[in-house]
Parts: structure tokens; sequence; C-alpha cells
């Protein structure tokens, strides 16, 4: 080493005579002392043998199905110059859908679209349900072999895990007792959506033992098959040492009608709020609580409100709320939701009442208030008397059905435009059904014809984009070509718009075709 360091002109090795042999000399000793370690070194202890991954016995996609699965995995966010997207559609916007079909039809992820679909879930969190359900059981083998895709196994119940099922009791209960968090949870929700009242023993035979943290993981498991079996496990949860678990029980137990917590709601409420006879209008009377006592708080009233608001305004809102609300028409001299909602309301306290109505209504999943409370679609501002955001009137929709839900857009976006449909048309069932479908596109040509640029409407056409109907391709070709420009005309708007329509029509025929693609086998 030292020699040839220094160089053979410097150095010469020891045993060579010669200066004009020593390199090949040098290199000749190098060989042969490589070969002698080599020869001299034990093996290192050959690794264990990685376990095959699970066998998946749904069949495969149909080849033109896995061809469009590898083009929309392809496009990637941000190719297009200077963000104008132009005529191209948004692939990636079309996989959940892709996803979901494909899961509908029970197929399998092909092995070597694997790697770009877990690469695809870790970078969007909202299709990584979606992308597990479908690359099933080998997604998980890659996940526990690269770390980039381990939140694979933290999205997988209990952790990719195969859960004991009923005819294993011995083995469920060591993993529930002695088993790793995620785990039980998974356990907990696995048994809860099979049977209801086995999870419900199994959480009661630990519930004094854990964390606090972890009863309120646990409790929130009982969403699932709520009843009124689960009655007296929640009424002892109310008197939790952890606030947020009471909160969570007093929450679950006001969504069973027939609970006694219910009726203590019910009775509050109704001694605050009555039908005044001394009016000559008949007219809701409020009288708010003055006090939130001992028995409020168990119930899950929490007694100190935010700030800029009132105490006993604070208290009546969460008291309503947790009433049930056949309660009303009791109370109220047998008045339909919709006579109630009218009804006027003394002393500036309308719009907490109708609110905490609107808060009740989404809770307890009642159609018949929540359509009282959002009125009719043409009503002036859109909304009904307690419904005083689009977010609390696409709540409200969030209980009706698909098909009364899209109607009720339509004639919201029919009176209205679309300046504040985008989170209504959120909470409608995909694809849209006909009559919102042609609201829509009637008043996407409405604003065309305005002349305004198309860039306000981008969200709009984005979600027309994902959930029209494909069958209103035909209705939108007229709209691709370029409208003259009158004197209002924004400069360009139309040829904007061409663009715009032409996109949304070569993606509604790519969204046809994807359809046909998974379904005809």
């Amino acid at each position: 080493m030292t020699v040839a360091l220094l160089g053979t002109t410097r150095r010469t090795p020891s045993g060579v005579t010669s200066r004009r042999d020593a390199p090949t000399a040098l290199l000749d000793a190098a060989a042969v002392e490589t070969v002698r370690r080599r020869a001299g070194m034990r093996p290192g202890r050959a690794a264990a043998r990685i376990e095959p991954a699970a066998e998946d016995a749904r069949p495969a996609l149909p080849p033109a199905a896995a061809r469009r699965l590898t083009m929309l995995l392809a496009d990637r966010p941000g190719a297009g110059s200077g963000g104008r997207r132009g005529t191209a559609p948004d692939l990636m916007e079309l996989l959940p859908q892709w996803l979901a079909t494909a899961n509908r039809q029970g197929f399998a992820a092909p092995p070597q679209a694997l790697p770009a679909l877990l690469d695809a879930a870790r970078g969007r969190t909202d299709i990584r349900p979606a992308v597990l359900a479908f690359a099933g059981p080998r997604a998980l083998w890659l996940a526990r072999l690269n770390a980039d895709w381990r939140f694979a196994l933290r999205a997988a119940p209990g952790g990719g895990a195969v859960l004991p099922g009923p005819e294993e009791p011995e083995r469920m209960r060591a993993l529930w007792e002695e088993g790793l968090f995620a785990e039980r949870v998974a356990l907990l929700a696995a048994v809860r959506a099979r049977d209801a009242a086995a999870a419900r023993d199994l959480l009661a035979g630990t519930w004094a033992s854990e964390r606090a943290e972890d009863r309120l993981m646990f409790l929130d498991s009982l969403r699932t098959g709520l009843c009124a079996a689960d009655e007296p496990f929640l009424e002892g949860a109310l008197a939790d040492r952890s606030r947020n678990v009471r909160a969570t029980a007093a929450e679950l137990l006001s969504a069973l009608p027939g609970s006694a917590l219910a009726g203590r709601m019910a009775e509050r409420a109704g001694s605050c709020v009555a039908v005044d006879p001394t009016h000559g209008t008949p007219t809701i009377a409020v009288e708010a609580p003055h006090e939130c006592d001992a028995g409020m708080e168990r119930d899950g009233v929490v007694a100190k409100a935010p700030a800029g608001r009132g105490e006993r305004s604070w208290w009546l809102g969460q008291l309503v709320e947790a009433a049930p609300l056949d309660t009303w028409s009791r109370r109220l001299r047998g008045r339909t939701p919709e006579e109630i909602v009218a009804l006027p309301v003394a002393d500036d306290w309308q719009d907490e009442l109708h609110a905490a109505w609107c808060r009740a209504a989404v809770r307890q999943r009642d159609p018949s208030w929540s359509r009282a409370l959002l009125g009719t679609p043409a009503a002036p501002e859109a909304g009904g008397p307690g419904a005083v955001s689009l977010a609390e009137r696409a709540k409200l929709l969030g209980t009706l059905g698909a098909e009364e839900r899209a109607g009720w857009v339509a004639g919201f976006i029919a009176v209205h435009g679309l300046s504040e449909a985008f989170q209504l048309l959120g909470v409608c069932a995909v694809p849209w059904a006909g009559p919102l479908g042609r609201a829509v596109v009637d008043a996407l040509n409405i604003a065309r014809d305005a002349g305004s640029y198309p860039w306000s409407f981008s969200g709009v056409m984005g979600l027309a984009e994902r959930c029209l109907d494909p069958a209103e391709a035909v209705r939108l070709e007229a709209l691709t070509s370029v409208p003259d420009e009158s004197e209002n005309t924004s400069p360009g708007a139309g040829g904007y718009w061409a663009e715009s329509f032409q996109r949304l029509v070569t993606t509604l025929h790519l969204r046809a075709a994807i359809h046909t693609e998974l379904t005809q086998r």
C-alpha cells in the first residue's frame, strides 16, 4: 500500500531488483493478496427468504382497462405550460372515478401497476382508500419492503394484519388485550360491523383500564350500528373523567330519540320554547336557560361559551340541538315542521333557534325538518329560515334522497345561477341527475352569452367534468364553437369558453369510454 501511494519510482517493492519490473510486480502482489483475502473469508449467513405475497383471487382487468389505467397514472399535475389546460382532459382527476368503478366490478390490480398506484396514493390522501381496496394484499406486501409506502400499512385495518374471526375467540381476546392500538381499533371496528353486542362487550371488559384518548377512539366506533342496546353503556360513559369522552357519549345518546338523555334534553328544551297565546298571531316565545347546572353538564352541555357568544343563547342552542325533533310537534300544538318554522319568533331569538334546529336535523338525519328549514330553492337569497350559510344548506341537503337533493339544487341554479352553487353541487350524487345536469349546462351557457371570462366558473366546470352524465356531451357539442363577440364581450372570452367546453366534451367522452372498458367483459 505504501509503495502504491508513493509510486514505484520513489520506492521499489521488496524482492524486486529491476525498477523497470516494479509496477508489474506491485500489481501482481496486489492481485495475489486480493485472492488470498477472498479465499480466506467466511461467507455470511444468508438472509431469510421473503414470504411471497398473498394470492389475489379477483379477476384481472380487461386489457383495454389496464391500458387506460397506465395512461391515467402516467399523467402528472402541472404538465401543461403556463397553467393553461387547453382542451386536454385532466386525467388524474378521472382516476378516483376509474378506481370506484373498478372496485365495484371486483377487479384486481395488475401487478406491474402497483408501484405507480402506491405512488399516486402517497401524494393524494383522498384516493388512498380506493387505491388500497383495488391494489389488494400485494400492496401491503410491497409496503412492508418500501418505507415510502408505509402509509398503506397505517391505513389498512390493524396495520395490514389478518384479524381473527368469530371462530377464533381466544385469539380475538388476546389481540384485544395485548395488541397494538391500531390493531385493537381495527378489531373493534370489524367486530362491531358484524356483531354490535359482541363489540360492546369487548369494549366494556377493558373500559376502566383504558387511557382517555383510547376510550374516545373506541367510543367513536359505536357510531356504526348505534342502537338502543348501547344506551346503558353510553349512560355510564356520561360519568367518565374525560370531558371529550362525556361529550361524545352525549352526542351518541342524543342520536337515539328514545334514550333517557334525549328525553331529558327534550324536557329542558321544551321548557324554554313555547307558543305565546297573548299575541294576535301565534308566536314562538323563548326563555333561554339562566344557568348550566350539573345535570346539563353531565348530559354533554358545554358550560363555557365561545368568545363573543352569550352564555344563555349558547346553552339554548345545545339543548335544542340535542332534543328529538318530534318534541316540537307535541310541544307546539301538533304543528308540522313547515308550520313550526314559519312561525315568527319573539325577541330576536329566531336565528339562534332555527340554527339549532338545522344542526338537530343534520344530526338526526330528519328529511322532513331539513325540507322545512331549507325552504324552496327560489326563496330570497336561496335559503330557508335556518339555512344562514351555504355550508348549512349543503348539510341539510345531505339528509335528503339523491333525486330530491339534485332537484333542489337544480331549482337553486335555475333561479340564482352558479355563483353560489359550488358547495351545493358537491353533495349531489354522481353522475348528476338529468335535471341537475341540464341546469348546470344552461347556466354555463348563460354565463358564456354574458361575455365574461370562464375563469370565474372554473370550479363548477371542473365538477362538471367529473360529475356530469356523459350523455350530456351531445348537448354540449354546439357550445364548442367560438361565438361571435359583441361590444360588451370581454376580448377573447368566446375562444376561452369554446376551449373549456371542448375540454368538457372530451372528458365526458373519455368517461364514457372508461365505463365501457370496465363494465363489458
